[in-house]
Order: structure tokens, then C-alpha cells, then sequence
């Protein structure tokens, strides 16, 4: 399943794929990127575009996603309202990993560390 993931995936291969779930946020993002990237490519590069949406697709099919939900909802404003300096979609992540007491994987350490009580694991480590 991680073979197309690149660098996360000796880290992926490592921990049980049940313990490996994402966010809707994260899918929204991904899909964001490549839809901009399908919009945009012509020729080769657009076959190749698509076959990378379709191993993208595979992979979050596999995984269990956690929503943003009424709970995740109240901890995104909680963190809005502490003003939290981190961009809105990734306040939204740390929001749904605490209402799932869940340990949020990221290289993304410099942000990520300024959210109170949220477990972090630097998966480039």
C-alpha cells in the first residue's frame, strides 16, 4: 500500500497499517494538489497525472480517516481563539488528532509544537 508514498513509506512499513490513519483534512489537501495538477498537464505528463490521483486514491481507500466533527469543531475554535500562529488546515489536523487522542505524524515539527497537549512523532526521525 505505501509504495507510492516515497519517504513515508519506510517509515509506514515499519508501525501496522491499522495504527496508520489520516485526516478529511488531509485528503482535502491532496486532492487539492492533484486536481491542480490534472488541470494544468497536457500529453504524457497528464497520463502520468492521472495514474498518481488513481495510486492516491488507493491509498486513503485503505486507511481509516477521522472527520472533522462537531468535537474537532470546538477544539479548532478553542485553538483559533488562543491564537495559535499555524495555517488554518493544519490548526484543523491538530484539532482532530486531539478530539481522537491521537499522535499526529508529521515533519512538521516547528509548527505542530505549538499546540498545547497534542502528541507529536516526527516520521522523518
Amino acid at each position: 500500500m505505501w509504495s507510492s508514498c516515497g519517504r513515508f513509506a519506510s517509515f509506514a512499513t515499519s508501525v501496522p497499517d491499522e495504527e496508520i490513519v489520516t485526516t478529511i483534512v488531509n485528503y482535502e489537501e491532496q486532492c487539492k494538489g492533484w486536481l491542480a495538477v490534472t488541470a494544468r498537464a497536457k500529453g504524457e505528463v497528464l497520463i502520468r497525472a492521472y495514474l498518481q490521483l488513481g495510486q492516491h486514491l488507493e491509498v486513503y481507500t485503505a486507511m481509516d480517516i477521522l472527520s472533522y466533527d462537531v468535537r474537532a469543531h470546538a477544539i479548532f475554535q478553542s485553538l483559533q481563539a488562543q491564537k495559535i500562529r499555524i495555517g488554518t488546515q493544519d490548526l484543523k489536523i491538530a484539532a482532530i488528532a486531539l478530539a481522537n487522542d491521537a499522535v499526529l505524524l508529521t515533519r512538521n515539527r516547528r509548527d505542530f509544537e505549538k499546540v498545547p497537549n497534542l502528541l507529536i512523532e516526527d516520521w522523518t526521525i
